[in-house]
This record gives C-alpha cells, sequence and structure tokens, in this order.
C-alpha cells in the first residue's frame, strides 16, 4: 500500500493542500476547527486499506492551503465551492465525511450540489434549518452573551491577540483536549483562551508528538483562517435564504459523541433525537459515541468502522 501523499491543487481561484491515499471509490474527509487534514490521519490509512481513494484537504485558511485575508472569503458558497473544485480535479462524485465545519460544509454541499455527493457521513454538528427571523451569530450572542466562545471569535483579531498570550501547542491543546460538556462560555470579562483548562496528563488517544504537528502547522499560518468561518456566518445567513426550508436528499450518518460540547445542555440531544432533524434530513442513520467533539481521533477505529459500514451500503462502480 502507497503511503499518503501531499500536493496542492488549485480550486475556486486558490490552492488547497491535500493529503491522498489509496485507489478506488473517492472518500473527501473534511476537517473541523482547529484542525488540518491530519485530523484524519487514522481514517486515511483505515480506508484506502479497504479499498478507497481518500483524499483529505486542509481547508481554506487551514495548514498549506491558501488563507485569503477577508472574512467575506469565507462563506458556505466559498467553501462549497473549493470542494466542487477538488471533485472536478478528480473527476467524479464521492462519498464525503465531514466534522465540525467540515460537517457545515458537508450538509451544504449535499443541500447545493446533491449530484456530487453519493452518501454524506457527518460527525458532531447536525444540520439545522436556517431560521428566517435571526441571524445565526447575532442570535448566538444574544442567547449566550459576550463569554461564548462564538461572540468573541467575531471581532477580527480579537481572538487572535489572546491567543498571543499562549504558546501555539498550549493554544491547541486547550482546543482540542477540551472535556467540559457544557456550553464554552467564559465569565463575563474573561477571554475564552484563559478560560479553557490546559490538562496536566494527556488522554491515550494522542501524544505530544501529534499535537506538536498541529502547533507547527498553526505557527506558520496562523488563527485567523481557521477564525474567519465564525466571521462569515451571519453572512452565510444572508447568502441561503434561497435554501430557506430544504432538506438533505442524500444518504446521511450522523455521529455525535455523547459528551460533545454542549450536547445536553443545548437542546441538541432532543434536536438529534426528535422529529424536526429527520423531517430535514430524511435519508438519515445517526450513531451515538462514547465520546467528546474530536471523535475522529479519540475513538478513531469506531469512527473508521463506521464510516466504512456506510461506504459498503453502496454498490461497488
Amino acid at each position: 500500500m502507497h503511503e499518503v501523499s501531499h500536493q496542492r491543487v488549485k480550486t475556486n481561484g486558490i490552492w488547497l493542500h491535500i493529503a491522498e491515499q489509496g485507489t478506488g471509490p473517492l472518500v473527501l474527509l473534511l476537517h473541523g476547527f482547529p484542525e488540518i487534514w491530519y485530523s484524519w490521519r487514522h481514517q486515511i490509512s483505515f480506508l484506502a486499506n479497504h479499498g478507497y481513494h481518500v483524499v483529505a484537504p486542509d481547508l481554506r485558511g487551514y495548514g498549506d492551503s491558501d488563507s485569503p485575508v477577508s472574512p467575506t472569503s469565507y462563506t458556505v458558497m466559498h467553501l462549497v465551492g473549493d470542494i466542487i473544485g477538488l471533485l472536478d480535479h478528480f473527476g467524479e462524485q464521492a462519498f464525503m465525511v465531514g466534522h465540525d465545519w467540515g460537517a457545515v460544509i458537508g450538509w451544504h454541499l449535499a443541500l447545493f450540489r446533491p449530484e456530487r455527493v453519493k452518501g454524506l457521513i457527518n460527525l458532531s454538528v447536525p444540520y439545522y434549518s436556517r431560521n428566517p427571523n435571526a441571524k445565526f451569530a447575532e442570535s448566538l450572542i444574544r442567547t449566550y452573551g459576550d463569554g461564548f466562545y462564538i461572540s468573541q471569535f467575531q471581532e477580527p483579531g480579537r481572538a487572535e491577540r489572546a491567543f498571543t498570550r499562549y504558546d501555539y501547542l498550549t493554544v491547541i491543546k486547550k482546543f482540542l483536549l477540551i472535556t467540559q460538556t457544557d456550553n464554552l462560555i467564559a465569565p463575563p470579562g474573561m477571554e475564552i483562551i484563559d478560560y479553557l483548562r490546559t490538562l496536566s496528563r494527556l488522554p491515550p488517544w494522542i501524544t505530544e508528538e501529534e499535537l506538536q504537528v498541529y502547533a507547527d502547522k498553526f505557527q506558520e499560518s496562523g488563527f485567523t483562517g481557521a477564525l474567519n468561518y465564525y466571521r462569515a456566518m451571519d453572512l452565510n445567513w444572508e447568502l441561503t435564504a434561497p435554501w430557506q426550508g430544504s432538506k438533505i436528499t442524500v444518504p446521511v450518518k450522523f455521529m455525535v459523541g455523547k459528551n460533545d460540547l454542549g450536547f445536553e445542555v443545548s437542546g441538541v440531544r432532543q434536536y438529534v433525537e426528535g422529529n424536526i432533524f429527520r423531517s430535514l434530513v430524511p435519508n438519515l442513520e445517526i450513531v451515538f459515541l462514547d465520546g467528546h467533539h474530536f471523535l475522529q481521533q479519540e475513538k478513531h477505529l469506531e469512527v473508521s468502522e463506521e464510516i466504512l459500514s456506510f461506504l459498503r451500503k453502496f454498490p461497488a462502480e
């Protein structure tokens, strides 16, 4: 079996770095915040060894991909356009797997261009219908206040300045190793990065060397590209008005950790288990795992096997 190879692909006016391995049906793996292609390291080899052509990009603003400066360059239209360009490069449909912001991209790709998606597997972030009466970030700020992490990420430069109080490895540890299950809300007057704990001992599913891979890449790229996704949230709300009430018609498997952030306190569990989610995503399978937010790393074998079981439902071409 070939090792993971790397290249940069021109798509949608920018260059994206991709990691790829294997041959067979195409599977795209889309990471979230604050990650890079490397968050899928376990799934890349697993799926390649089971007969799939696996491609994991650094999304725009991350890692070795281009990072446009303006937040307005990070709308879901741009993000989906980047992936369509990758699909055009490889000349086919694909199975999509998304986590966190990667899941948001996966949902919108299936919404905008369902004919390009054979099947969708999303982790952690369910599909929500657009609220016609309230912009997304604005409503979150009203609900949770200035201490909420998404509230603090809105102002350009604010989170970046706060992050500089720590080295890059510590910032990565604070986010990737989150174990709290309530919402990420700092006390009044405190920045979210100061509120997040730094674990004294690493969990068994990740090593110091693996965390350093992330830290090194963010030291090169900075965090602005990654944070710009949050700064485009209300612009996304404006742009997606034509799809108001639209459903996701492709086959979907959705995985979420029982200890994910806010899962129990924000009504997420009730939503995922209830009828509205299933009405919006009629061809839906839901899997609950005993894990936190970064499932594809913490529970990598379970996630890999769940992905494979979904892919095998589709006849080989």
